[in-house]
């Protein structure tokens, strides 16, 4: 998988300095700051439980810094991943220019970025991407040996094609199409290729686990044809909510997601209060 620096550690601060058209201050700031290792940002805790799916029998999961950053600031970054226990040997630096070029010939199988422009061309060019919300509450320690990832359904797991006819037509139309459809599986959203992999994770003799989750906003009768998608990729997930419309923030905080993605803002909102959250920018929901 590959991940921008920001989203790996907390550099909001340096940031700030960058944001505010300050270059060559803010490659002075990181020069400056070069031993000083960066905090956790929001996806460490999920890296770090990542990579202890590898063994010395098994190299599983690879990750690689795709970041903006210019490469002197990027010793900084796997200066501070060693310093967090983090085996990471692969880096991609490119001083202000897009960095999601690089994701086919690393082979991608999930790109994080604080960069919302770089997820929306990452997705473009068919890979799981998601905008990382920085401010997000760091995931709870209650499970260090197991791994848990909360996906939303339509337009993340499953394409938009349900979720326009609810935008266009309304809640009861949708219920009616979503029934007369229930044996007839949705195509395959952006994170699809994502939980196949994760699925693969799953199998393996590790000593980490995973657990995965539908959080929905779907009801009955919607829900047949999500499980029933589920059924005909040969995927399970572990758990399923359907919340029909309920906030999914208090739930979400229950199942205690090391990251949770979904496609709409108000659901990440909800998500980020409680754990670390991406947002999909993906689907009708994020069209300009």
């Amino acid at each position: 998988m590959a991940i921008s620096s920001r989203a790996l550690f907390d550099f909001e601060a340096e940031n700030a300095v960058f944001e505010a058209g300050d270059a060559a201050g803010y490659m002075a700031l990181q020069l400056e700051r070069l031993e000083q290792v960066a905090g956790p940002g929001v996806a460490l805790p999920l890296i770090q439980k990542l990579l202890a799916f590898n063994t010395e029998a098994a190299h599983r999961v690879e990750v690689v810094i795709v970041s903006r950053n210019d490469p002197v600031s990027g010793l900084r970054v796997f200066h501070s991943a060693v310093a967090s226990g983090l085996r990471l040997e692969r880096g991609v630096f490119t001083q202000g220019r897009e960095p999601y070029r690089y994701l086919r010939p690393l082979r991608a199988n999930l790109f994080l970025s604080a960069n919302d422009a770089d997820v929306r061309a990452a997705l473009l060019d068919g890979f799981p991407a998601a905008h990382v919300y920085p401010d997000s509450m760091h995931a709870a320690n209650a499970h260090p040996a197991e791994v848990r990832i909360a996906f939303d359904g339509d337009a993340v797991l499953f394409s938009d094609e349900a979720e326009r006819v609810f935008q266009r037509d309304g809640l009861a139309l949708f219920h009616q199409h979503e029934q007369a459809h229930s044996r007839v599986p949705l195509s395959a959203g952006p994170f699809k290729s994502f939980l196949e992999a994760l699925h693969r994770l799953q199998q393996a003799d590790a000593p980490m686990r995973l657990r995965t989750a539908l959080v929905t906003a779907r009801s009955a009768p919607a829900h047949e044809r999500a499980i029933r998608t589920l059924m005909s990729w040969n995927i399970h997930v572990d758990e399923a909510l359907f919340l029909g419309g309920l906030d999914k923030g208090p739930f979400l905080a229950e199942f205690e997601p090391d990251f949770f993605f979904d496609d709409q803002t108000g659901h990440c909102r909800s998500g980020a209060q409680v754990g670390p959250t991406g947002q999909v920018l993906a689907g009708v929901v994020n069209e300009a």
